[in-house]
């Protein structure tokens, strides 16, 4: 099939920038022609072996920490099946929408955001560093959480799985252990006589019961005179997996915003090895990359697949799943439920991050990345709902055992994955090898969710600077030891804290506006016929009916969603908090700061285009440096030759 030559498009130019045309050759003398030595560098650049290679590492965020980390505990936060109604909406209406201008974007282009962003619209120029202000915050962030399945992949190869019993010198009086609660209740099951585990012993609920005045009845609880009193409101225990993360993992103890403890060595060298696998992994560019993500992004599935199998074994299943996905309508009229659907789609599917275009950057200019970003996003709201069911089974289950409703069988929080699946995998048979499989799969879920940031970032520094490329891999190294060192703070006794502000603010609101400019640069500002004529050039064929749905959700729907939500957000703002400890007001500024930091480089960068340049028209079109990736079956490449 011949090759559809690609259209020319009559965009003004500004007399005050140099300008390549389509053809590579520069119109300053200083350029010279596009030469042999540049198709080499060019050729460096890399792409991918194959469309296969792409689609596997847009599924590493599919089934990334994003979906069996962060959904859960938001989907818990709010209520479970109040959670699921936004959740679809944000996919459907954000997720998908701004998924696919982002790939158009660096398929087209083959360039990473912030060239993409500087050559599409000048006036956008800023986007692509918001979007790499958003990725570095997220990055340093995430290779924490990367840090404790290391810790707790190392605790694993132990003959005992510490997590799981009490009596160690982080747990409390109250602390909570199922194995042996279950042996307790062996036998006079459903009579006063029964026993629970309590205070580190077996314990009668007739002992619980009498010295309170209460009639014991069963394990479930006791009557206050003819009031059926439930044995959660009587005691508080807390899971043993539970004070693990907590007080042993994050060391937390009495630290506050005024006490923040010191950097535990165990953590800071579990940081250290997950950033020097990263480092490791993206040396060679985006074809090491290429082949890691075939075992990445599917192994995973084979092992939450067995922990869900075995959830649904268990007694109480059945009442956590109903939690899961039975919505409290209520709930719905709350800003924090949409607020946090939102952002978890951002989240998920790596939106406004500059991740995706990158990625998409090294594709070759006529994969159909339409088919891409629809598949990608259909298995990524997928194994978020699929996973959903894993844990809230296990949750189910917890809240039977512990005579508890599901709503308060653990804390809400980032830890709650962390204390769900180590729950589930005490009760597997074998259980050292299941949670050895398990934390190994969070490893190189962490991994892999975090390979497409690293790389951006490496990507955006070498095309702001193309002589850096011969030396990628010192690029590469001083970006994953930089990450290292922020990183440290998190590490402290009261690190959690700096976690959730970072977490609560720049991946929440602020990209909603990252992606809401996203989709009017291409439907508003460049226009959709030109938007549809760079698809057409691609040589993705669009139904009209497909077309009538892009038209309908990038000119309208999507940026309406993004906003109202971003409004709705700010009418509930409540201070930021961790296990009911509210931050400090001063510390709440920080957080606005953080996220407010994602969108100054927009403001700045605007304010600049618009005092260079003499016409504001040309502010508002591509220049002549934007263009596709490919002209008569040639790749070509617009960040080395500016």
């Amino acid at each position: 099939m011949e090759k559809k030559s690609v259209k020319s498009y009559d965009f003004p130019p500004d007399p005050t920038r140099t300008e390549i045309g389509f053809e590579g050759m520069s119109t300053e003398a200083s350029e010279g022609p596009y030469n042999a030595s540049s198709d080499k560098q060019i050729k460096d650049r890399g792409n991918w072996s194959n469309p296969v290679e792409f689609i596997l590492s847009c599924m590493n965020f599919a089934i990334g920490l994003g979906n069996v980390w962060r959904y859960p505990y938001l989907a818990y936060r709010n209520g479970g099946g109040a959670f699921l109604i936004p959740y679809f909406l944000a996919a459907v209406f954000i997720g998908l929408p701004i998924f696919f201008a982002e790939l158009v974007i660096g398929q087209y282009s083959g360039l990473a955001p912030i060239k993409a962003f500087s050559f599409l619209a000048p006036f956008f120029r800023g986007l692509g560093y918001c979007t790499l202000m958003v990725i570095t915050f997220i990055e340093i962030y995430y290779f924490v959480i990367v840090g404790w399945c290391f810790y707790y992949f190392y605790i694993s190869l132990f003959p005992s799985l510490i997590w799981g019993t009490c009596g160690n010198d982080w747990n409390s009086p109250n602390c909570y252990n199922l194995i042996a609660d279950i042996a307790c209740q062996e036998g006079n099951e459903g009579t006063p006589a029964d026993e629970i585990f309590f205070q580190n012993d077996c314990q009668s609920i007739d002992s619980i019961c009498s010295p309170m005045g209460l009639i014991p009845v069963n394990s479930s609880g006791c009557l206050n005179g003819t009031e059926f009193t439930p044995l959660n409101r009587i005691i508080h225990r807390v899971l043993s997996s539970e004070e693990f993360f907590y007080e042993r993992v994050l060391g937390i103890g009495d630290a506050t915003w005024y006490n923040w403890g010191y950097p535990q060595w165990q953590n800071v060298i579990c940081l250290f090895v997950a950033w020097m696998l990263c480092a490791l992994a993206v040396l060679k560019g985006v074809k090491s990359v290429g082949k890691i993500v075939y075992f990445t992004a599917t192994f995973p599935y084979f092992i939450l697949t067995a922990i869900l199998i075995r959830a649904v074994t268990l007694p109480g299943f059945y009442d956590g799943i109903m939690f899961y996905i039975t919505p409290d309508w209520n709930k719905l009229l709350s800003p924090g439920v949409w607020g946090d659907a939102s952002s978890q789609i951002f989240y998920s599917f790596s939106l406004a991050l500059g991740s995706l275009i990158t990625l998409a950057s090294y594709n070759k200019f006529s994969n159909n990345c339409h088919f891409d970003a629809t598949i990608v996003s259909l298995i990524n709201y997928l194994t978020a709902f699929y996973n959903g069911f894993a844990v809230f089974a296990i949750l189910g289950f917890l809240a039977h055992e512990m005579k508890t409703d599901v709503s308060e069988v653990a804390s809400s929080g980032p830890g709650l994955s962390f204390i769900t699946f180590p729950e589930a995998i005490l009760l597997m048979p074998a259980p050292q090898v299941w949670a050895i499989l398990f934390f190994f799969m969070m490893i190189i879920l962490g991994l892999g969710s975090t390979f497409a940031g690293v790389q951006m970032i490496i990507t955006s520094i070498i095309d702001q600077w193309p002589h850096l490329r011969k030396d990628e891999w010192k690029v590469a190294i001083g970006v994953c030891l930089s990450g290292f060192i922020l990183g440290i703070p998190m590490t402290c006794h009261g690190g959690i804290y700096l976690f959730t502000l970072m977490e609560w603010h720049t991946a929440s609101w602020a990209i909603l506006l990252i992606g809401f400019a996203e989709v009017v640069i291409l439907s508003w500002v460049n226009g959709m016929k030109n938007t549809f004529n760079w698809i057409s050039d691609m040589g993705i064929k669009l139904w009209k009916l497909v077309q009538y749905y892009w038209r309908s959700v990038w000119l309208v729907i999507t940026p309406i969603y993004t906003v109202s939500v971003f409004i709705f957000i700010l009418t509930g703002i409540e201070p930021t908090q961790f296990r009911g400890y509210i931050f400090p007001v001063w510390a709440d500024v920080l957080g606005w700061m953080f996220g407010l930091s994602t969108l100054l480089p927009f403001i700045i960068f605007a304010a600049i285009e618009v005092s260079k340049s003499r016409d504001i028209n040309y502010l508002f079109k591509p220049t002549k440096n934007w263009g596709p990736a490919e002209v008569d079956g040639r790749r070509i490449d617009r960040a080395l030759m500016t």
